[in-house]
């Protein structure tokens, strides 16, 4: 059962759909590439909004739903920064222009709503067939932190073949970027452009990602209010963190492992709820220390110099 009511929700969604076309159409109607100073004042919106939109939850519902929120807002921000490291070499693999890429963020987010709302209303849906299904969501939360360590330590910049021959059998693809056009008409035809492939890439890594992070905020709370409103929040920001971090995420080289650590946590604590129940502090505060724990380690012991330019070399 949701806190909110159908008014809420819908006027949390027109909110973001609202904040999305002024994001889209005023202050990037022109594309362009996004400053550093100019990411970091979004991304500072988006959380000082997100903390506000707590603190609001707070007044309204109480204490305990404005925690679930935080924490599942915190879990959701943190693995969407392993998130980036896709983002990034999808970029650099279809190599987008500096000026299309906030487009095509945007455009991503669009899509990721759209997503997430589904596999959020599925994911109800299945946890009203019992608790057995959470014993399920611990198991693949396990299985995504084991592939975490598994993986290598930048991801590939490799085109998915099978999304460009599914794009180029419903339209043929130009040779080139056309600005930050998507789709265009040249000679009478309509052609798909490498930006669009991109896009399409982004929005199947995000799906993946999403299996991992929606059962993740399950296991702090049931409401798919609180779960969904924390996932768009931190997906909101991730555009604007995109170019904060993008020439700093190679520093954070052991991040992955405080975030398998996190997700093997919430797995765990999903597949032992009948038996342990953790207060939702102390949830918050052991995925804190462990990212936080990742932070300090990646910069205490930096990637040696050779091995920084072999991961830099896989995602060029």
């Amino acid at each position: 059962m949701s806190i909110a009511s159908p008014v809420v929700w819908a006027a949390f969604i027109g909110f973001v759909l609202l904040m999305l076309a002024l994001d889209l159409g005023v202050f990037h109607r022109r594309a362009h590439r996004v400053s550093l100073r100019e990411a970091a004042v979004w991304s500072g919106v988006w959380v000082a909004l997100s903390c506000l939109f707590a603190l609001g939850m707070w007044r309204v519902a109480g204490s305990e739903p404005a925690l679930e929120f935080f924490t599942g807002y915190v879990l959701e921000k943190a693995l969407s920064v392993d998130n980036l490291f896709v983002i990034l070499a999808i970029m650099q693999g279809f190599a987008v222009p500096s000026e299309a890429q906030h487009k095509v963020l945007v455009w991503g987010v669009l899509g990721a709503l759209v997503m997430r709302a589904i596999l959020i209303a599925a994911g109800t849906a299945l946890l009203a067939l019992g608790t057995w299904v959470l014993f399920g969501f611990g198991i693949i939360l396990v299985i995504g932190a084991v592939k975490l360590l598994l993986q290598k330590d930048s991801p590939s910049a490799k085109k998915n073949g099978l999304l460009e021959r599914a794009v180029r059998k419903v339209l043929p693809v130009t040779d080139g970027f056309r600005g930050a056009a998507f789709v265009v008409t040249e000679q009478g035809k309509r052609f798909a452009t490498p930006l669009l492939l991109a896009l399409v890439s982004i929005e199947a890594a995000d799906l993946v990602f999403a299996v991992d992070s929606i059962p993740a905020v399950f296991s702090v709370t049931r409401d798919p209010f609180i779960v969904f409103t924390s996932n768009i929040f931190a997906i909101l920001g991730l555009r604007s963190l995109f170019f904060v971090l993008a020439g700093a995420l190679d520093t954070f080289h052991l991040l992955r492992f405080g975030l398998a650590a996190v997700l093997a946590f919430v797995g765990a604590k999903m597949m032992f709820t009948n038996w342990v129940h953790l207060p939702i502090g102390v949830s918050l505060g052991v995925i804190c220390s462990m990212l936080l724990i990742s932070v300090l380690a990646s910069l205490k012991y930096p990637r040696k110099p050779v091995e920084a330019e072999m991961a830099a070399s896989t995602v060029r």
